[in-house]
């Protein structure tokens, strides 16, 4: 009895797996009919209010590069409010209060602002800012990013031509995508959320997220959604679809690149995949309900969402397959499983990943065959502590906002730089534990043994990764 509900369980989880590699597939396929797709240019005669919110946390790194390009941002300076939101507890706070003088000496109006608490995180600092504006469009732009000049107008003219528009996203571009085998690995996967995933989003019209980052939005949207809530560690995505659910519209404009950075520790990395998939799934709980009833959404339109909103549950699932795997070989239940399915839409995220570059470089071909392999070792080896996450997640824990540490390329030194945490030991073991898998199927399905060396490599790497990170970092400080 136990072994047949164990069975059951297992083809749930392969089935599960194909269902979102499907998913993938459908993405692409939109992609590919609306790529071409034209967004009518628009002129303004008249630049609305508008203000640009920087919310910080410990940046020394990054701030200074930050507050010099959006004091260079092209928008009429008796419009334009850069307003920081620095929560910060170090130093931080008195870098920002030099360069703030600085800017203010030539002629630009930039704000810094202090609250009394860091209630609320990032989404607590976009709301306690708000109420102190008195503008029509607003930019959110995380620490590490660098906006190009024209980032305001490029993105503030589609929403004063359209005043359905709630919200406007660019294109995240990449500051360090080179810098090592992890930024080239994570560079594929969000280039295949931006320029795939995105765009077929949006211009099919399913329910798109904003970004958290490199986007405006109309503050009137903002308030009749609800305003920026910390119920959620993913406030920009519950914002997002509380907006979408009322009417509002999205546009993701993928020309409008604001580059940013990637994450070049795995530690780092872990942290903010875990954070993301914690709060995606606290949208999930929010949300679903919402999304299955709201009057005036198409099927597909539910479909979709519910996808979007769900996507970090295959991690458990990929644990669950490991776990499952060598017990229900050796009682016989799956070796002749068909598992064509799984390995049929399997095709559909490395296609979407080299799609996307395609798209975007004229070495893509070199990009992606230096950074698939690793991308998928990160992407299994990950499962452990977004799984965690996910639980969390459903089990609707508040727990404190990590912000992912910047880096602007200073690794020497670096005192935002994370060390081990306990999620290394679990990775190992189940590094040992997929290798005896792999070594039982050897002797009951030989079939099965790729996705089983897949997965412990994937763990094995990602555990010794934050070893040596460990490592260097203690040797540099």
């Amino acid at each position: 009895m136990i072994i047949t509900l164990l069975t059951i369980v297992y083809v749930v989880c392969i089935v599960i797996l194909s269902t979102f590699a499907i998913g993938s597939i459908m993405l692409l396929i939109t992609y590919l009919r609306h790529r071409n797709d034209l967004v009518p240019v628009s002129t303004v005669s008249e630049w609305p209010r508008a203000a640009v919110q920087l919310p910080i946390y410990n940046e020394l790194y990054v701030v200074e590069r930050l507050l010099k390009a959006c004091a260079e941002l092209d928008y009429p300076r008796d419009k334009l409010i850069i307003q920081i939101l620095d929560d910060s507890t170090d130093e931080t706070t008195a870098l920002i209060a030099e360069w703030v003088m600085y800017w203010c000496g030539q002629g630009i109006n930039m704000q810094h602002v202090r609250r009394g608490s860091r209630e609320g995180y990032k989404a607590g600092a976009l709301a306690y800012g708000l109420e102190l504006l008195d503008v029509e469009m607003v930019a959110v732009l995380d620490a590490d990013f660098v906006p190009p000049a024209d980032f305001l107008k490029r993105a503030i003219a589609p929403l004063v031509a359209n005043p359905k528009l709630g919200a406007v996203q660019g294109r995240w571009g990449h500051i360090n995508s080179q810098q090592n085998p992890l930024t080239r690995a994570a560079t594929l996967a969000l280039d295949g959320h931006f320029v795939i995933e995105q765009l077929a989003r949006n211009r099919a019209g399913w329910l798109m997220n904003f970004n958290g980052s490199g986007g405006v939005w109309r503050v009137k949207a903002i308030e009749s959604a609800g305003g920026w809530q910390a119920t959620t560690l993913t406030e920009d995505m519950d914002l997002s679809y509380r907006a979408q659910l009322i009417g509002w519209r999205f546009l993701y404009l993928p020309n409008l690149v604001v580059p940013g950075e990637i994450p070049p520790q795995i530690t780092a990395y872990k942290q903010q995949q875990a954070r993301w998939a914690q709060g995606g799934t606290q949208c999930f709980r929010r949300l679903i309900v919402p999304v299955w009833t709201t009057p005036g959404l198409t099927l597909m339109q539910r479909i979709m969402a519910t996808m979007h909103l769900s996507q970090y549950i295959m991690h458990p699932l990929i644990i669950l397959v490991i776990l499952l795997t060598p017990p229900l070989l050796i009682t016989g239940s799956i070796q002749h499983l068909n598992m064509n399915l799984l390995g049929l839409a399997g095709l559909g995220p490395p296609l979407v990943y080299s799609v996307s570059q395609q798209a975007l470089y004229i070495d893509w071909k070199k990009r992606a065959f230096w950074g698939m392999p690793m991308l998928f070792i990160i992407g299994t080896g990950i499962a452990w502590t977004n799984s965690r996450a996910v639980l969390r997640g459903f089990l609707n824990l508040r727990d404190e906002f990590l912000r992912t540490p910047k880096f602007a390329q200073k690794v020497r030194g670096n005192t935002y730089a994370l060390h081990l945490n306990s999620s290394t030991f679990w990775e190992l073991l189940l590094c040992v534990y997929a290798a005896w898998g792999t070594w039982t199927a050897y002797k009951l399905a030989p079939a099965l043994m790729l996705y089983l060396i897949i997965y412990a490599i994937a763990f094995g790497v990602v555990a010794l990764w934050g070893v040596r990170d460990t490592l260097l970092m203690q040797q540099m400080i």
